[in-house]
């Protein structure tokens, strides 16, 4: 499969509805490089497939995230296991990305230019990791994974506000708070190219969830609703809980674009 069309929606079509990993990548890539030379438009060309149509590959088998197994980043057979599931992830987010753009229509042009650039990141990110997977001796899909991910872009496929405050707003912004902890725990353990992918991956992902706040604060802003208080609403009817462990990254959270009002909301509700 190859995004030989210049379309992007029908380019995100082919990349959501296609269950091959290399096909996935290439698309991106190449959709990449159609919006470099502006050889893309954003024609709205109808309505968006269902989202429980999205094909996902074979592999890795999908587990219910409390029965994937813990281990010791101490041991080989662990540090495979973690970027494992960082490349899960990552593959998963280039699908959120994709179907971001793809299912929300109408919005202003610069919405569809911020979310491909994000899917094109996420691709680079996963590809980036696969490298490093491989160079230990295993590839993605070796490995299960947790199947949490893709059931919040199924349960908020007409809710644009909700997409953006689960996925970019609270997944994502997740990874500010316990990726740091992690650089620094690689980094002790002399493990300095696990460290590096890993700060890439955070600098990166300041600016998708920067972005997140950027158009979730537009939207609100249309529908004349406060942005602060309907994020904090809408996390906690669907979290029930706080992720467990770590604390809030405050410095790259306000840099993300999260307000103090926001955050001393978070802190709240994670300490209840």
């Amino acid at each position: 499969m190859k995004a030989d069309s210049e379309n992007i929606f029908v380019v995100a079509e082919n990349c959501l509805y296609s269950s091959d990993v290399e096909a996935i990548l290439a698309c991106t890539q190449q959709a990449g490089i159609f919006f470099k030379s502006n050889g893309l438009n954003f024609e709205d060309n109808g309505s968006p497939r269902s989202v429980k149509d999205a094909q996902f590959p074979e592999r890795p088998l999908l587990l219910p995230p409390k029965e994937m197994p813990k281990r010791s980043l101490n041991t080989v057979l662990g540090v495979q296991a973690f970027f494992h599931a960082i490349a899960h992830i990552e593959f998963i987010a280039i699908y959120l990305a994709w179907d971001l753009l793809y299912r929300f229509r109408g919005l202003p042009l610069e919405f569809y230019h911020d979310w491909l650039s994000v899917a094109i990141e996420e691709a680079e990110h996963f590809s980036m990791i696969r490298e490093h997977l491989l160079a230990m001796g295993v590839d993605y899909g070796d490995y299960p994974a947790h199947n949490g991910l893709w059931a919040v872009a199924e349960d908020t496929a007409d809710n644009l506000l909700m997409r953006l405050a689960f996925v970019p707003r609270y997944l994502e912004a997740r990874g500010l708070d316990v990726t740091p902890p992690m650089i620094e725990k690689f980094n002790h353990l002399g493990d300095y190219k696990s460290a590096a992918i890993l700060q890439r991956i955070l600098d990166d992902e300041v600016r998708h969830v920067k972005l997140g706040s950027y158009w979730f604060k537009y939207v609100c802003s249309e529908r004349g609703l406060n942005d602060e208080e309907s994020y904090l609403k809408f996390i906690r009817q669907r979290f029930k809980g706080a992720p467990k462990g770590g604390v809030l990254n405050k410095e790259l959270r306000y840099k993300a674009g999260f307000s103090p009002f926001e955050l001393e909301g978070l802190e709240h509700w994670e300490s209840d």
